[in-house]
């Protein structure tokens, strides 16, 4: 059965320090290498990614997409803000995406998520029906401002991974636990 993934921020080929030497490596080539060995060592051919932007950086559009055909799954884009009309018409040109759209809503365990590249979705109290996977931010805490129901996606916060799923459901499910508890502590 396929497992649903998210993911964003790759950033392929942003030969800009401040990107890769932030995320731990030497250059962007060991950036570039460690996070397509580590998307393929968790996806396979049958799984979906829903990859929320900025994919690919530089100038060398077709080194880019030779790294993108050589992931795994079967991926969906959600547009990012580096994710320009020159790059999203090679990616559909050469077919890297199954579909590419300013967001995405699914639907799981009871719970509506919305995928944006930004953060997106506000809600009042701690309600978790109605979710806001995201990127964009680049931070390496999976929530945005504490909010349990803005979970952020990107590689800067699972360690150049995609995120599972069910991993990030009981990832919201465990913090809003912890968040009830604290608050349970501070009124005894």
């Amino acid at each position: 059965m396929s497992k649903i993934f998210f993911t964003s921020d790759l950033h392929f080929n942003h030969n800009k320090d401040f990107i890769w030497k932030a995320r731990g490596y030497q250059s962007v080539e060991e950036m570039n290498e460690d996070f397509i060995k580590k998307w393929n060592s968790v996806v396979s051919n049958d799984d979906i990614v829903y990859v929320l932007g900025d994919v690919i950086m530089g100038e060398d559009l077709n080194a880019g997409l030779r790294m993108l055909l050589k992931l795994k799954g079967k991926k969906y884009l959600a547009i990012g803000n580096h994710d320009t009309d020159a790059r999203i018409k090679a990616f559909k040109a050469n077919h890297i995406f199954e579909d590419i759209q300013m967001g995405y809503r699914i639907k799981a365990k009871k719970k509506t998520i919305i995928l944006t590249h930004y953060p997106t979705v506000t809600a009042n109290g701690e309600d978790t029906r109605t979710l806001n996977f995201y990127g964009h931010t680049h931070q390496t805490y999976d929530f945005f401002e504490n909010k349990v129901y803005m979970y952020h996606v990107g590689v800067d916060s699972h360690n150049g991974y995609p995120v599972l799923l069910e991993d990030a459901l009981q990832n919201i499910h465990d913090k809003k636990y912890e968040i009830h508890e604290e608050e349970r502590i501070m009124e005894d």
